[in-house]
């Protein structure tokens, strides 16, 4: 069965430089190597689906500049339905400055542009693509009202939804409670929550905590630590799997993009998520981020590898 993924969120353009280390503040450091490619959360996310096979909606608004020019032109080359995605005359196209140090280590400064005029009336215009989804996908990088509107849709609709909750932010019950399937990392969850997540007892506890606000499942990604899955009634630790990692950006995107694609397949729980943490371990072996996301032969051969499959 193809996935049919529906995502409504982030448009970005990545500025990627290579440093020894990560800087000071005030300090000038000399890079290795400059990256410019495509990404934003939401674009990672539906860009990872589209090359595990899914068949992907966009609901996004870029900057009319080369650099949404762009952007639209990378969508369709990944073969991403983009009848819903919008121009914004007034704001320049998002874009992320990323430094990523000698031990796979980054930071990271978005600068939202167009992202942040995307609007529920955006999401309601697209609405035929959300109720006929398996798996509807949102961040935190578009309007907190535009996501509340997607996961409205989606609900009326009986569609599962992901909330990735990035950057994090304070969030209102009733978009927890739409929330289906929340995949937050160590420092989000603490957020989220105010408790520390620095140990599997603590991530739980803090899952149980966005659990008891309405989320039906949440699965906190813990980077080299694999995953923790957590539901009302369990909590499995999800081993990771080792791997020379060169660069980290978009690994949890490549997880969430993944997780939607293998959830609309009908592919149980657990397999789901131990697939989606094996795509985002492949993708931190490449630098770059959607250019690092494998395409359905090469996860599959790697699942298979590690007797995923």
């Amino acid at each position: 069965m193809r996935a049919n993924i529906c995502v409504v969120g982030s448009s970005n353009i990545d500025l990627t430089a290579r440093v020894p280390r990560l800087p000071k503040l005030g300090e000038t450091l000399k890079g290795y190597t400059f990256h410019l490619g495509y990404g934003g959360k939401g674009a990672n996310q539906a860009i990872t689906a589209a090359k595990l096979g899914a068949h992907v909606t966009m609901v996004t608004k870029l900057g009319r500049d080369v650099f949404g020019e762009d952007t639209l032109k990378n969508y369709r080359a990944h073969g991403v339905d983009t009848a819903f995605i919008r121009f914004d005359d007034t704001h320049s196209s998002g874009i992320a400055m990323i430094f990523v140090d000698d031990h796979a280590q980054n930071c990271i400064v978005i600068v939202p542009g167009a992202n942040a005029t995307l609007t529920p009336d955006d999401v309601r215009a697209a609405a035929e693509a959300i109720r006929t989804a398996n798996v509807v996908v949102c961040q935190l990088e578009t309007p907190l009202e535009t996501t509340l509107e997607a996961f409205r849709l989606a609900r009326a609709a009986n569609v599962p939804t992901i909330l990735n909750p990035a950057p994090a932010a304070l969030l209102p019950d009733e978009l927890l409670a739409l929330t289906d399937i929340c995949v937050p990392n160590e420092i989000e969850i603490e957020m989220l929550t105010g408790i520390a997540a620095t140990t599997l007892t603590e991530s739980e506890r803090a899952a149980r905590a966005l659990l008891a606000r309405g989320v039906r499942t949440v699965i906190v990604t813990l980077g080299e630590r694999g995953a923790l899955l957590v539901t009302p009634e369990t909590a499995e630790h999800i081993v990771p799997i080792a791997v020379n990692a060169t660069d980290p950006t978009g690994a949890g995107d490549a997880f969430i993009g993944s997780l939607a694609v293998f959830l609309g397949e009908g592919v149980v729980w657990r397999d789901a998520v131990r697939r989606a943490n094996a795509i985002a371990a492949l993708s931190v072996t490449k630098l770059g981020t959607q250019t690092s996301f494998p395409n359905r032969d090469e996860a599959d051969a790697f699942c298979q590898q590690h007797g995923l499959l």
